[in-house]
C-alpha cells in the first residue's frame, strides 16, 4: 500500500508560523495606520490612506528582485534577512514625529515584508510534496487567511482600548517570534543550478517575472482589487448601515468557514484539478459580495463573511498553487513573487480607484459592482487558464484509464 508523503512536518509548521506572524503584523498595521496618522499628525483622509497603503507599494517594488535572488541564494538566509529588516523597521515607528518620516518608514518597511513573504511562499512550495501541493498550499495559505481575520480584529481592538504605540509593541514582539521560528527551519539548499540560463547581460523582464504565471496573475490582480473593497471599506460601510458590532466579527466568520472548507477544497484540487475548485469559489465570492451589498441585519453581514471566506480564500490559495505548478522547479521563487506582485498591486490600487467610485455608487452600489466584476472574472479565468486546464485534465483521465485497463 502506497503511503501518502508527509505534509505536516516541523519545517512546514515553522514556515507557516513565520508567514502567519508576518501577515498578522501587516494587517494590524494596515487597519490602524490611517487612524493613527489622523490622530497623531492631523493627516488628511488621502494622506492617511497613503500612510496605510504605501507599505504595499514597497512590497510590490521589491518582490521581483526577491524572486530573482531566491533562485540563487540560500532561501532560509533570505527569509532571515527579510524578517530581521522587518524587526528593525518596526523599532523605527516608535520615535517618529512627522508624517513624512512615517511615509518613508512605511515604504521601506514594505521592502522587508516583500522579501519575507516571497521567501516563505517559495520555501513552503519546496517543502510540500508535489502530489499534495493543492492540499498543502491550501493549508499554507490558511496562515495568510487567518492573519487576514485575526490581524484587523486585534488591531481595531487595541486602538479602541490602548494607546497606538501598543500596536507597535505587539507587532515588534511578533516579528521576534517569527525570527525564532525561522531559526528552527531546515531548508535544503538548491544545488547551484544545472540550468545554463542567463549568460546574456543586460536587463531582461524574464529575470524578474515568471511568464507562465502571468495569465493567472492578471486574474489575481483583478480579484485583489475586488477584495480591497472589503479590506478598506467594510468598517465605514458598517457604520453607515449601523452594523458595527457585527462587522467586527466579519473576518472571524471569514476565517472560520475557510478553515472548515480547507480540508475538502485542497484534496478536491489534487484529485479533480483546479477547475473543480476555482469556478465554484469565484461564483461563491460573487454571491457573498451581493449579500454584503444588501445586508440589513447583522446575520446577513456574517453570512456574507462566511461565503466570501470560502470563495475568495479558496480561490487565493488555488491560484497560487496553479502558479507554482505551471512554473519550472528552478523558477518557483519567481512564480511566487510574480503572483504576489500582481495580488499586492490589485490590493494597493483598489482603495485609491474605489475612492473615486464610491461617491458615484455609494457603498451598496460599489459592492454590487464588485459582485459583477467577480462574475466577469469567471469568464476571464476560462480564457486565461480554465479552458487549457480542462484539456490537461481530460488527457490525464484518459492516461489513467488506459493504465488501469
Amino acid at each position: 500500500m502506497n503511503q501518502k508523503p508527509k505534509l505536516w512536518t516541523n519545517d512546514f509548521l515553522m514556515v507557516s508560523l513565520s508567514n502567519f506572524l508576518l501577515f498578522i503584523s501587516f494587517y494590524m498595521l494596515m487597519v490602524t495606520l490611517a487612524v493613527y496618522s489622523i490622530e497623531k499628525f492631523d493627516a488628511s483622509q488621502s494622506m492617511a490612506g497613503l500612510a496605510s497603503s504605501i507599505f504595499v507599494l514597497g512590497a510590490v517594488l521589491v518582490r521581483p528582485i526577491a524572486g530573482k535572488m531566491i533562485g540563487r541564494v540560500d532561501k532560509k538566509k533570505l527569509l532571515l534577512i527579510g524578517l530581521s529588516l522587518f524587526f528593525v523597521f518596526m523599532l523605527l515607528y516608535f520615535p517618529i514625529n512627522h508624517l513624512s518620516v512615517l511615509l518613508l518608514v512605511r515604504f521601506i518597511h514594505g521592502f522587508a515584508f516583500g522579501i519575507g513573504t516571497t521567501a516563505t511562499g517559495t520555501i513552503a512550495a519546496d517543502i510540500i510534496p508535489s502530489s499534495r501541493r493543492g492540499e498543502g498550499m491550501g493549508y499554507f495559505a490558511t496562515s495568510t487567511n487567518l492573519a487576514m481575520a485575526v490581524g484587523p480584529f486585534i488591531g481595531l481592538w487595541i486602538i479602541q482600548h490602548f494607546d497606538h504605540k501598543v500596536i507597535f509593541i505587539v507587532t515588534t514582539i511578533l516579528s521576534i517570534i517569527a525570527i525564532v521560528a525561522t531559526l528552527f527551519l531546515k531548508v535544503t539548499k538548491l544545488e547551484v543550478v544545472s540550468h545554463p540560463i542567463s549568460v546574456k547581460s543586460g536587463f531582461r523582464l524574464s529575470d524578474y517575472f515568471e511568464k507562465t504565471t502571468m495569465p493567472i496573475a492578471i486574474l489575481v490582480a483583478i480579484f485583489g482589487f475586488v477584495y480591497s473593497s472589503i479590506l478598506s471599506f467594510i468598517s465605514s460601510y458598517a457604520e453607515v448601515i449601523n452594523l458595527v458590532t457585527a462587522a467586527s466579527f466579519f473576518f472571524v466568520m471569514y476565517a472560520a468557514f475557510l478553515l472548515i472548507s480547507r480540508p475538502f477544497t485542497g484534496k478536491l484540487f489534487d484529485l479533480k484539478g483546479e477547475n473543480k475548485v476555482i469556478y465554484p469559489s469565484l461564483i461563491l465570492f460573487a454571491v457573498g459580495l451581493f449579500i454584503l451589498s444588501q445586508a440589513q441585519h447583522g446575520m446577513s453581514l456574517l453570512i456574507a463573511g462566511a461565503i466570501i471566506g470560502v470563495g475568495f480564500g479558496t480561490f487565493q490559495s488555488s491560484a497560487q498553487t496553479v502558479a507554482i505548478n505551471l512554473a519550472p522547479s528552478h523558477r518557483i521563487g519567481l512564480a511566487t513573487s510574480t503572483y504576489f506582485v500582481f495580488y499586492d498591486f490589485g490590493i494597493g490600487v483598489g482603495p485609491f480607484i474605489l475612492g473615486f467610485v464610491l461617491p458615484l455608487t455609494g457603498f451598496r452600489g460599489m459592492y454590487v459592482l464588485m459582485a459583477v466584476i467577480s462574475l466577469v472574472g469567471v469568464l476571464i479565468y476560462y480564457f486565461v487558464h480554465g479552458k487549457k486546464a480542462a484539456v490537461v485534465q481530460k488527457e490525464q483521465q484518459r492516461t489513467n484509464n488506459l493504465q488501469t485497463e
